[in-house]
Formats: structure tokens, sequence, C-alpha cells
């Protein structure tokens, strides 16, 4: 699962509180060529990919002491890797490299202008030595960790207020060894939250391209004001969830999730969403387009979360051309998502849910259409459902459609929605549609980067 949302550590500069983060989940590498000779012991390789930036200078993690061997713990190394590249930061930036080989390593920070290169045959293995993840403190804007009372696990790869990151490869593998965490997750035998993949917080121009992510103790990346562009996700939660703030604490944080771009995304995820909304999003969502989607065997394709004392918002929601295969659900919102931080949070923390636009897409073998439950007192208005051709399950529910609380428009859907949801009629089958002025992320220009590592 892609796990987004708007946070800061309690210890952050006010001076960062607005970077944005670009996060690029694309198929950029052309991959390595191979080894090209040998001289005095060490293999020199060359390779090319595309990236935001390239780098003045290269290193190995060999360089530094790792061992590839999947047993000798390369937390120190990649720790002294880092902090020795840090001085070219000003210098052209610097890359690591890291070669075939199972790399067993703790959590470690990345540092600004900054590469990770993982060769397609290099795995990183998630250290099971406890000692080696740093706990920080909760979230503010959750005021507590989502799986236990106290802080959280430090990230397997991590960094804050950096700028111009890049994590990218051959499709080499980021393994988390999820089941050693799992287990005792399931066991309560966890005082913190369990680590994620990767995670960047309050940080600009962040690259994520070509690796592939496994077994993640949790969720597998934790950006902030992303886009994603290229994934194929099977999941057992949301495939990408979209979050602000938990009750009360993401309320009094008061930081939206803004400008999310989600593009050319698969997703398998018999139990969960393709995109999800909520359901923490007490410091607001806003500008979500999402285009470009295919789900198969998943619960449901866009579903928005929320409660009664979540207060926030969800609104200015667009997506469309989604191709959709075997769902329980096409649509599906909810008020009554009752999992709570604490009890001190608000009930007449209501939040709004406004602006919600559908359009382009063709769905089969569905149970049921759609499940639209507002919150009474507070329904989710300006709703647009466009262009939608849903073809039902042999054993559909009888009623395809079902809705409460809800105000809004359709036009060219199939089968007929509610009636709180009239047709405009074949008029207004443009309706919905994603605003005219691109974002600035839409403007980042990429690189083609080249280049020669020895390494043993």
């Amino acid at each position: 699962m892609l796990h987004f949302e708007a946070r800061k550590e309690a210890q952050l500069p006010k001076k960062v509180a607005r970077i944005a983060v670009v996060l690029v989940l694309v198929a950029f590498v052309l991959g390595p060529r191979g080894a090209e000779g040998r001289k005095k012991g060490k293999v020199v390789e060359s390779f090319e990919y595309t990236a935001i930036s390239c780098r003045g200078h290269s290193a190995s993690i060999t360089d530094f002491g790792g061992v590839g061997d999947g047993k000798t713990s390369n937390t120190k190394a990649f720790k002294d890797a880092v902090d020795n590249l840090s001085k070219y930061a000003s210098k052209g930036g610097a890359q690591l490299y890291v070669p075939a080989g199972k790399w067993v390593t703790g959590s470690f920070s990345l540092t600004s202008h900054f590469t990770l290169f993982l060769h397609k045959d290099a795995v990183l293995l998630a250290s099971q030595d406890m000692k080696e993840w740093p706990v920080l403190k909760p979230l503010p804007s959750y005021g507590r960790g989502r799986d236990a009372a106290g802080g959280r696990f430090t990230s397997l790869i991590f960094g804050t207020n950096l700028t111009d990151v890049i994590v990218t490869g051959a499709n080499g593998t980021i393994d988390g060894q999820g089941s050693f965490w799992w287990q005792k997750f399931h066991n309560g035998k966890l005082k913190y939250t369990r680590p994620y993949l990767i995670e960047f917080m309050y940080s600009d121009n962040i690259q994520i391209s070509n690796v592939t992510l496994v077994n993640s103790p949790s969720w597998n990346v934790h950006p902030v004001y992303s886009r994603i562009e290229d994934s194929y996700i099977v999941s057992g939660d949301d495939c990408i969830a979209v979050k602000s703030g938990w009750d009360e604490y993401g309320i009094s944080f008061g930081m939206p999730t803004k400008h999310l771009v989600i593009r050319r995304l698969t997703c398998i995820s018999p139990y969960s969403a393709a995109i999800a909304l909520g359901s923490e999003m007490s410091g607001g969502i806003q500008d979500v387009r999402a285009e470009d989607i295919t789900a198969i065997h998943t619960e449901s394709a866009v579903r928005i979360k929320t409660a009664r004392g979540r207060g926030g918002f969800v609104k200015d929601i667009y997506v469309k051309r989604m191709s959709l295969h075997t769902m329980k659900w096409v649509f599906w919102m909810t008020g009554n998502y009752k999992q709570h931080a604490d009890n001190h949070y608000d009930p007449n923390a209501l939040p709004v849910i406004q602006g919600i636009n559908y359009r382009d897409i063709v769905a089969d073998n569905v149970s049921m259409a759609a499940r639209l439950e507002g919150i009474e007192g507070d329904p989710f208005t300006q709703i647009c459902i466009s262009n939608v051709t849903i073809g039902m399950a042999a054993k559909a529910k009888k009623v395809p459609w079902t809705c409460t609380d809800v105000e809004g428009i359709t036009s060219g859907v199939s089968p007929r929605p509610c009636d709180l949801l009239p047709d405009q009629g074949s008029e207004k089958i443009t309706a919905c549609d994603f605003p005219a002025e691109p974002l600035s992320i839409d403007k980042v220009v990429l690189r083609r980067c080249s280049y020669r590592v020895k390494h043993m």
C-alpha cells in the first residue's frame, strides 16, 4: 500500500511548513549494461537512467565495508556512505550504488542532492534486529502511533527536510521482511508503530522509480504532497491511501494534503480500494487528480471514508478513465467510519465532502454500482458522475445504487443512478472534468544520467 499524507515532526522548523515533495513512480531506468571488465579485483559497471538530477560523484556501498551476503548487517555501512557522500551536496551531488547481492540493513537516512541506485539483482533486506530501528515521537497530526499509543519506528529509508533525492535502480528490490513485524503486531508485542519501507517528510523534489517493494512491515511508501505514476500494486489494503491527520490532532495541526496526481495505476486489492481518501483526513484533502486507473479483483475503485468527529474536508476530487474488473462497489462513500484516535474527539466536528467528480469509467462483473452514505445533517455535496457504464455480475444486488445524505448530478450513467443524483441528459456528458490549469508538478524536467562505477 502507498500511503500519502501531510505531516511534520514536532521538532521541524516553521520555515519548512509548506515545502512540497515530488514522488514519481515511473519506468525511467534504462538499466545497467553489466560488467565491462575487471581492474585490480574490482568490477566496472556502466548504467544509465532518467532522473530529475544527475550526480557529479558516484561510489559503491562496498567502498564503505558493505557485504551483500544476506547475513552481515550493513546499517553502519549505509550510514557511513551517506555521511561521507553528503560532502558532495554542493559539488554536483552524489550517488550510492548497491551492486547485486543481499544487503541486510536497519533504518538509515538519506541526505539532499543524493541518489540511491539498486542493481537489478540487489536486494535490501530489512534487519530483524530491533536495535537497528530508532524510535521517533508520534506525529502531532495523529497524537499517537497508528499501531500503539507510543511513537513509531523510523522507516527503513528515511529523510526529512531534504531536497533533490532519488531512490531508483533497475528494478532492484527492497524487502521489508514484514512477517517478523506482523507477528509481533498481531501478538501485541509492539510498543511502537511498525516502520515503513520509504518515508520522506517535508522534502522537495523526491523521485522514487524502478524499485520493487515487497513484504513491508506496514505502509510501503509514505511521502508528502506527491505524484504517483506507472505503478503496479498488489495489496491486502488500499493500494493508495490519502490522509492528513486524525480527529482533534489533525484539526489542530491543520495541514491539508493537496495537489496529488495519480496516473497509470494498476491495482489488485480484494479487500480494499484502489484509491482511498481518509479515513484520517482531519487536516483536509483537496485537489486530487487521478486518471488511467486499472483495478482488478478490488473491493472498490474509489472510496471516501470519514465520520463525525473528523472535521476537515475532502473536496475537489477528479477521477477519469478507469477500467474496472470484478468489483464489490465501484463508488463507495461513507460517513460512518468510526475508528478514533482516542475519546477526546469532538463529535460536533463534521467533515465537509464536496466537489467529487468521476467520469469516463467502464466496469464489469460488479456486485453493486455504488454505496453512497453521507452524514445526517451534513450531506456530501456537489457529486458529479458522467459517462459511466457498469456491467453487473450475475448475482449482483437487486438495487445497484444506495444513496443517503448525498447531493449531485449524473449524465450518461448505467445502470440508472439513485434519485438523489438525477440524470442531466447526454448534453452534460462532459461534466465532471479536470481543471484546465496544470499543476507545477507537471513541469518537472527529466535528464538522462550515465555512470561507470567500480566495486568489489
